[in-house]
């Protein structure tokens, strides 16, 4: 049923109206919530494969390269490029591999937009955050409606105020309702995703990790200094 503007400027007929808003715009919103929750798994599994698709363009053709399953969870993938990594780097001085990983390792470079965690984690963070509003803007659908109930008596001589207050009352707890049941649902969704967010953000740190340890072992930033100046 459409809803309707109040007929008049009465402060209890607006509040009515917005207390009567209050359900369908929490369960607008925790739907699109949802579909953030989505987009986020989106990003995450967008970020995680292009951790995968750097680390095996980095390791292709190294004799001690794992030889992977491509239906095992990219989280795997991802250690098993590491360990690759740091195997060559504990190999013997001028082994072919650590002239090949030399020779590679602008590949790894921590500047790449998907090392920088910051916009994800911002964006998580968000997510997360704004669960705790949807109980609040429940109770507050049922304030507005008790409210409004008040104003009603105010103005009216006959009109029992605790009915009145007990009839919009009843009316508006489904805004609460709605806030509790949204937040509840929201926050089972969060504590599922967080294990993959969490797992993106392990992933992110032990490739920085690997790029500063690879710089440092295979000399890199030595050589870059020996070059000569133009």
């Amino acid at each position: 049923m459409p809803f309707q503007l109040p007929a008049t400027n009465s402060l209890s007929h607006w509040l009515q109206f917005l207390s009567t808003l209050s359900t369908p715009i929490i369960v607008g919103f925790a739907v699109f919530h949802l579909m953030y929750f989505v987009w986020l798994r989106i990003w995450c599994r967008r970020d995680l494969r292009s951790l995968v698709d750097l680390l095996d363009n980095y390791t292709r053709g190294l004799h001690s390269r794992s030889v992977l399953d491509r239906s095992a969870s990219l989280h795997a993938q991802i250690d098993a490029f590491v360990q690759d990594v740091q195997d060559v780097l504990n190999s013997t001085p001028g082994s072919a591999d650590r002239r090949q990983c030399l020779e590679r390792l602008q590949i790894l470079d921590e500047r790449r937009p998907y090392l920088d965690s910051f916009s994800f984690d911002t964006a998580v963070n968000t997510a997360r955050t704004m669960i705790e509003a949807y109980p609040l803007s429940g109770v507050l659908g049922t304030v507005l409606a008790i409210g409004s109930a008040l104003q009603a008596d105010a103005a009216s001589q006959n009109t029992s105020s605790v009915n009145l207050v007990m009839e919009r009352f009843g009316d508006s707890i489904w805004s609460t309702f709605a806030g509790l049941l949204s937040a509840v649902i929201l926050m089972f969704v969060s504590s599922l995703a967080e294990v993959r967010f969490a797992g993106l953000s392990e992933s992110r740190r032990k490739v920085r990790d690997l790029v500063s340890v690879a710089k440092r072992e295979l000399g890199l930033a030595a050589r870059s200094q020996e070059q000569p100046q133009s």
